[in-house]
């Protein structure tokens, strides 16, 4: 069985187990594509790191498309990946376009707002939108306005810090008050090459099922109603001619 396939079927047990498995929603990844991370982009792992996530997608989305941003200090909002290109899609579509700007300082705001600009503005959607946040390190506090503000929209943000850098801003987000719902959680994980896939998609769906049911309190999200189904009318008997001619 190829990877992919076994990394959606460890996606659906853990959407199972989470009663996230009826969940519709638009998943997004975010890639740091700062300086320290070329060693990530050349050996490989980023390029799993994406057929990861793409496996989620796979579950959460009728489409099964990824909406990829990397940045530094700027940012691309990339083509989105499938099933049917994801082969070689970060040396493709990333390290050999040299339109993407890759290997500079961070600077995460601009990234974060044009997230939401395709999300809320210009896609906008009864599902949510699910964004995977990729950071070694040193994600500006400047970020914080912006998931505050964010907080009344369908958007739940999920960093992810890799590698052993400064998460110490990161590790505050679900202090964060001023927001109407706790929309961004923060894991960290060291080797990301070395967790396994169950262990992964469990971390990674943690705090989602309750963002949405807060969501769903706060009127957030819409809350599916079960449609009932309409009463039949009862069959009426066919009456035989024995039965028409004398009233029975």
């Amino acid at each position: 069985m190829a990877t992919i396939d076994l990394q959606k079927k460890s996606v659906k047990i853990v959407l199972e187990k989470k009663s996230l498995n009826k969940v519709r929603a638009r998943v997004g990844l975010v890639l740091d594509i700062t300086g320290s991370m070329r060693s990530l982009y050349k050996n490989g792992t980023v390029q799993k790191v994406v057929e990861r996530i793409l496996a989620i997608a796979s579950q959460f989305d009728d489409d099964g498309l990824l909406d990829v941003w990397v940045y530094d200090n700027e940012f691309s909002r990339l083509k989105p990946v499938s099933e049917r290109d994801f082969e070689g899609y970060v040396n493709r579509i990333i390290l050999e376009d040299d339109l993407v700007h890759k290997f500079g300082r961070n600077d995460e705001p601009p990234v974060m707002k044009d997230v939401l600009k395709k999300y809320l503005e210009e896609e906008p959607s009864d599902d949510p939108a699910y964004i995977v946040f990729i950071n070694d390190g040193g994600c500006k506090k400047t970020i914080k306005p912006i998931i505050e503000s964010s907080a009344k929209h369908p958007v739940f943000w999920q960093f992810v810090g890799i590698g052993d850098g400064n998460f110490d801003f990161l590790k505050t987000l679900d202090t964060m008050e001023g927001r109407i719902v706790d929309n961004a959680n923060f894991l960290h994980i060291a080797e990301i090459d070395k967790i396994s896939d169950s262990q992964l998609y469990d971390s990674l769906l943690n705090e989602f099922p309750s963002w949405i049911r807060e969501a769903r309190e706060k009127g957030i999200l819409k809350v599916e109603k079960t449609v009932q189904p309409a009463a039949q009318e009862p069959v009426k008997k066919k009456q035989g001619i024995f039965a028409k001619l004398f009233g029975r």
